[in-house]
């Protein structure tokens, strides 16, 4: 056994970090680098004593207890990103966390705030046991199918245990969350690249959360190749620290920036209000509330269960933050909602789709210079879209071009630039078998439409995917709406490059 976490997830340069590991067979080497375009050792400690430590039981819901084995301070030179922490035993194992490094205190700093997703990777992790979503242990060994598996999900999780491997630490070659060719006639629906997962059996949670190989990897080697700076921050950064954004004219989310507390959201709101700059390139964007206690150490995430957990907890309680016991739809902030997009290319979740928006406000000025017109494909050669995608009903004015409807939260300001069909889940009745974890459709249909009838969740499956900017207060907001916007980026999609360039020179950022 090789295992390690640390005491937190992000520190100034100066700072201290304390190491907790176990260890079967040390001593133990522990590299550090920085991970952007390259990876960039920036320090190796070697003979580590560490010693073999029992997981007690529980420890996704209260943590491991382990020794610190080692602490380190970050340099004072290191830049702001995000750090690879490998832990190598004497036998060659390897073990891998991650610390995130902000700017100096008091020193120069970029013109944007990158916010890492974290709370997402904690909400998916489930190493020991168990995550927001399932008892993945019992599920990977067989025990329960996912069914009576999910039913095993917990909603307090801490964050002093490691992270699963495949979700903090996956080989180069992961694969992405979208079937990359349309589905055959006759052949039976799948999701993301099989052979892979013959080879390395992922959980279906392992892919949809962490930094290295995945979403917000990509769109840091583009912006280092760019010369583009961005300071780091972690999600919990936001609720521990209200005025981190006032130093900065924009804030980009990238990937799969899922769940947000609600220190976090006001701090996000006031930015944008005040005249800041929001940029996302996400999907299921702001979807589920949540709350941190113990001084960052626990994660309070009860998703479905949060009224049924936490009957007393008010306004602090976790769910849909587009729940009516809330009254704050993310829509508000973010202009569009998973609950109106849904999935594109994976499982039998429009399986034969474009994979590409569909262009009808040509002339926005996201897409300035960008040699695109009305009717327009962009990224079906990518694929553009692909696992989650954010979105809003529509109907369609007097000039031709959509118009937002007005509902749970997306604003009447709202330019729609482009829009794709999506899926919120898959059509049970299809003859295939259902691939993609069910949402609650009733709940979300009373949500949505004010009842849970057949007719309501039929409608609900049957979403679209909406690029879209809108102002609020001050600010602006862009929204590309799909996990998948930064493969389009690696990919030197000559459309998403050019889109992605209009925002970031628009919002100040380059």
């Amino acid at each position: 056994m090789l295992a390690c976490y640390t005491n937190v997830l992000s520190r100034c340069p100066g700072e201290a970090v304390d190491l907790h590991a176990s260890a079967s067979a040390g001593p133990c080497t522990l590299e550090i680098a920085r991970i952007g375009r390259a990876r960039e050792i920036v320090r190796r400690i070697e003979d580590i004593s560490v010693g073999y430590h029992e997981t007690p039981p529980h420890a996704d819901r209260d943590g491991c207890g382990w020794p610190v084995a080692l602490a380190f301070d970050i340099g004072a030179d290191w830049n702001s990103g995000y750090y690879d922490l490998q832990l190598t035993d004497c036998e060659g194992n390897t073990a891998h966390h991650f610390v995130c490094v902000k700017p100096a205190k008091g020193g120069p700093r970029a013109n944007a705030a990158f916010v890492l997703a974290t709370n997402t990777y904690h909400a998916y992790n489930w190493w020991s046991g168990a995550n927001a979503y399932c008892d993945v242990t019992s599920l990977m060994a067989r025990k329960l199918p996912l069914a009576a598996a999910m039913e095993g999900a917990i909603g307090v999780l801490s964050n002093q245990r490691p992270f699963a491997p495949l979700i903090v630490a996956p080989p180069a070659d992961v694969p992405r969350l979208v079937n990359l060719r349309p589905r055959d006639f006759g052949e039976r629906s799948w999701a993301g690249n099989r052979d892979w997962g013959r080879l390395h059996r992922p959980s279906p949670y392992d892919n949809a959360a962490g930094f290295l190989h995945k979403w917000e990897h990509v769109f840091a080697a583009w912006v280092e190749a760019e010369g583009i700076a961005l300071d780091y921050f972690t999600d919990y950064d936001l609720d521990a620290a209200p005025d981190i954004l006032s130093n900065y004219d924009a804030m980009v989310v990238v990937g799969h920036s899922e769940y947000w507390s609600a220190p976090q959201r006001a701090q996000i709101e006031r930015f944008v209000d005040r005249g800041g700059k929001l940029a996302i390139f996400s999907g299921n964007t702001c979807f589920w509330k949540v709350r941190w206690e113990n001084d960052g150490k626990t994660l309070v995430c009860h998703k479905w269960r949060g009224f049924e957990a936490e009957p007393d907890a008010g306004d602090s309680g976790t769910h849909l933050w587009s729940h009516p016991s809330f009254a704050k739809p993310e829509a508000e902030i973010t202009g569009l909602s998973f609950l109106f997009g849904g999935y594109h290319r994976l499982g039998n979740c429009v399986a034969r789709g474009a994979g590409g928006f569909t262009v009808y406000d040509n002339r926005h000025w996201a897409l300035d210079g960008a040699d695109l017109f009305y009717g327009d494909v962009i990224g079906s050669q990518i694929p553009l879209l692909g696992y989650e995608n954010d979105g809003c009903e529509f109907r369609f004015g007097e000039d031709g071009l959509p118009k937002p409807v007005v509902r749970l939260g997306v604003p009447e300001n709202l330019k729609i630039i482009a829009v794709a069909p999506c899926a919120f889940g898959e059509d049970v009745t299809s003859g295939y078998p259902p691939l993609i974890p069910p949402e609650k459709l009733d709940v979300c249909a009373g949500i949505v439409y004010g009842d849970a009838s057949e007719a309501s969740q039929q409608r609900l499956l049957r979403g679209h995917a909406v690029m879209a900017s809108f102002e609020r207060g001050r600010g602006e907001v862009f929204n590309g709406a799909t996990t998948e916007w930064a493969h389009g980026l690696a990919a030197g999609d000559p459309f998403i490059t050019r889109i992605t360039r209009n925002v970031l020179s628009r919002f100040g950022v380059v």
